[in-house]
């Protein structure tokens, strides 16, 4: 008679190409729910008994555990996941153990939080990649929505970005390639939003109207300045 053997639930995870998230604070917690919320399989990883709890049934496995501790990591099928989210932020020593861990577990993308400057750098200097700084990077954005009259910021790469905002005079009424709007303003209109029609992209030919939403392109300093011309 064959033998059939039950395998660990995070293994079964991590062969459906899922992700791993350790630390379920509220950023974490946030990009499991999301993540969930999007047809992916999520493995939770937590040190504290309450915050497994409160998860369990929210994710597809949840689990407390150390993961300073490689051997728990393992254990957890962790090593198999090929993307792993490293979300702990109160307890720096656990994060910077566990980053450790993950890269010498060879996990082909990592994903970190850092909390502070010298965090991310830590973390960079050991190997990892792909950082973020969830309260910093918020607060620069709201600066950014704050300072001028867009609608949405979205920092994409060094002093590059996308806004959201309302289009100035200038450009209203005309077809944008007679706008000359990259030439003088060094920004480019990549899509306009009507009532009614919702999103669609921009051409030469598109004409906007003085009640559309528009979305620029280009470096940081002089999308925000073109946001604020009237």
């Amino acid at each position: 008679m064959a033998k059939f053997f039950l395998r660990p639930p995070s293994l079964r995870i991590a062969e459906a190409d899922s992700v791993a998230v350790i630390g379920l604070g509220r950023f974490g917690s946030s990009l499991a729910l999301e993540l969930m919320a999007t047809g992916t399989e999520v493995l939770g990883i937590d040190s504290s008994e309450d915050i497994v709890q409160a998860h369990n049934g929210l994710l597809t496995h949840v689990v407390r555990a150390d993961s300073t501790k490689e051997a728990v990591l393992r254990q957890l099928a962790v090593h198999e996941f090929d993307r792993v989210v490293l979300a702990i932020g109160s307890d720096l020593q656990a994060s910077i153990l566990t980053a450790s861990i993950l890269l010498k577990m060879q996990i082909p993308t990592i994903w970190a939080k850092a909390v502070s400057d010298p965090h991310g750098e830590i973390l960079a200097q050991l190997g990892v990649h792909q950082i973020v700084s969830p309260e910093k990077d918020m607060g620069q954005r709201v600066a950014h929505l704050v300072r001028g009259a867009m609608q949405d910021y979205i920092e994409v790469g060094e002093d590059f970005a996308l806004v959201k905002t309302t289009p100035p005079q200038m450009i209203i009424g005309m077809p944008l390639g007679e706008s000359r709007v990259r030439a003088t303003y060094g920004v480019t209109v990549t899509a306009y939003h009507r009532e009614g029609k919702g999103w669609d992209y921009t051409t030469l030919e598109t004409v906007i109207e003085a009640e559309d939403i528009i979305l620029i392109a280009g470096q940081t300093r002089k999308v925000e300045s073109f946001s604020q011309l009237r």
